[in-house]
Formats: structure tokens, sequence, C-alpha cells
């Protein structure tokens, strides 16, 4: 079983407004609510390539019952900890530029993340975990690194899409896989990147570390993928970006899908190129139906 961490999930609120004026009383011309939250979003992309998750963190509140309710009606399993106070609202304001609001979460207590924790003692060898997302100023600093201590301990795989000093903790645990963008792969080595040249430098670096596989998203210039055995570079199909969230989420999504149904490690890359593309080219996640029609425009080569 695949199991999706999110600590700090949220109800994402999309709002468009045609030109907004600060200070002034503006109207929207279209909304939508949605469950938030990176891994969120890598269970509910696995769910639409036919791949089942289970979907874990801390919810509370109406906002928590929207989001555990929607996942249900998308029959996707969860396995979320209440706590007392409600789950954040994000804001995405969508005008002339892309403007966002993030909530900053309900605090969690010392029962509340015991509880949480014993999830991860009962998983089996062949599980796979995804910690995505930042971490709540209410939990310890290095409950990432407790988790894959855990998940070690029981050789269970563990993939990472974190950044900052999230992403220096989880390095050192030697990951499944994790998903650095170019610029936080650069903070890493304290470093700029601007070639695929240089992000393919620095990602060996880090399976010389003990990463199995790094994908590395270099924007509009396509993006890496780097193992012990092979490394692989994948354009970005063309098309109109109208959603920069959740992009990242489903190159995951894609990529953890197809290791599922036990494709190669080509065209795992190759699909979550594909289901990260369509949902940037969309106003919501990516469909599998976007994701087939965008499949014949990325190729994959070896360098």
């Amino acid at each position: 079983m695949i199991y999706t961490v999110t600590l700090n999930p949220s109800v994402d609120y999309i709002a468009e407004v045609a030109q907004f004026e600060l200070g002034s009383l503006n109207r929207t011309t279209a909304d939508a609510k949605f469950p938030g939250g990176k891994g969120i979003n890598v269970s509910r992309v696995m769910k639409r390539l036919g791949v089942e998750s289970h979907a874990l963190g801390f919810i509370g509140g109406f906002t928590g019952k929207f989001v555990e309710d929607f996942l249900r009606n998308e029959n996707i399993h969860t396995n979320f900890v209440k706590v007392s106070e409600d789950t954040r609202i994000n804001i995405k304001l969508k005008t002339e530029v892309e403007t966002e609001i993030n909530g900053q979460g309900p605090r969690i207590s010392e029962n509340q993340l015991e509880e949480f924790l014993k999830v991860f003692y009962k998983l089996e060898k062949e599980d796979i975990v995804v910690l995505a997302g930042s971490i709540p100023g209410t939990l310890p600093a290095l409950i990432y690194k407790k988790i894959m201590t855990v998940c070690k301990e029981n050789q269970i795989k563990v993939v990472a899409d974190v950044s900052g000093d999230a992403l220096k903790e989880v390095i050192a645990e030697k990951p499944y896989l994790i998903k650095p963008n170019h610029h936080e792969l650069g903070e890493l080595f304290q470093t700029e990147i601007k070639t695929t040249d240089e992000a393919l430098e620095y990602g060996k670096k880090l399976v010389e570390q003990g990463v199995k596989h790094v994908i590395v998203s270099l924007a509009e210039k396509g993006a890496l993928l780097i193992t012990e055995d092979d490394c692989y570079v994948a354009n970005v199909p063309q098309g109109k970006v109208l959603n920069s969230v959740g992009a990242g989420d489903s190159v995951v999504g894609g990529f953890i899908s197809a290791i599922a149904k036990n494709k190669t490690m080509e065209e795992a890359f190759k699909i979550g190129v594909a289901a990260g593309s369509a949902t940037a080219f969309s106003m919501e996640l990516c469909t599998t139906e976007k994701i087939e029609d965008l499949l014949p425009h990325v190729q994959v080569n070896k360098v």
C-alpha cells in the first residue's frame, strides 16, 4: 500500500477576479474549493491513474470534515488524526497575477502526534510512504526524520517532496526518491543552478550520498531523472500554463503510480512529466485523459 503524508492539510479556496483592487470591494467571476496539501494532491492524482493510497495527516473542524468528505467521495482511503482546531483555509487569488494567502493551521498535541506515528510501526516491507509539504510550527522540526527512521528499520520505501531544512534532513536518511526543483537543488549545495548540465552534476551528488532516485524540475527546460544506473532528460510539452498549484505533486503521483504498476524507470518518468504538465495546463489537478493526450509529446532520452 502507498501512504501519503500531509501534516498541514487545507481547504484551498480558488477565487478568480477580473481586476483586483486593493482596498475596494471585489467580486469573483468564478470560484472553487478543493482539499489542499501536497500529499493529498499525490493521492488524488494516483487515484485518477488507478492506484490506491491512504491519505494521512491531521484535520479538524468543519474545514477538516470538508477535506475528509471530499476525498471519500473520490474513493480515496483516509486515516487522519482529528485535532480540536479547524483545518486551515488557503486562498488562491487568480487575477492579473496569481497571489496566495496561506493559513497557519491547527495546533497539534503530543498525544495526537503519538497517535499519528503509531501508523508507521504497522507498515509492511512492500509499502511506500510519500512525505510531502512543509512541517507546521506546532510539530517537531525532525518529524520527517523520525518517520523515515521507522520506515528504514522496516525496509519501507520513502518518497520525499519537501524543501529547505526538511529536505536536508531526509537526504541523510537515503530516501527512495526526492523531487527538488533546480532552485531547491542549488540551495542544498549553496550555488545557483542555471543549466541542465549543472543540475545533472549536483543531482548525481545526491545519488552518491545514498538517494536512490532524484527527479529535478527545470521549469521550461524540462526535467531530469537521475538513478544509480542511468540518467534521463525529458522535455516539457507545449501548452498554456493555467495553474502552478499541484504540478510538482502530479509529477510525484504520476511517477509513483507507474512504479506501482511495474513500469520501467523511463516509462514512470515520462508519465510523471506528462502528469505534471497536465496539471499545469488545467485549472485543477490533471485528468487521465489529459495525461494520455500529452504522453506522445514527452520525449525521454538517456544522458
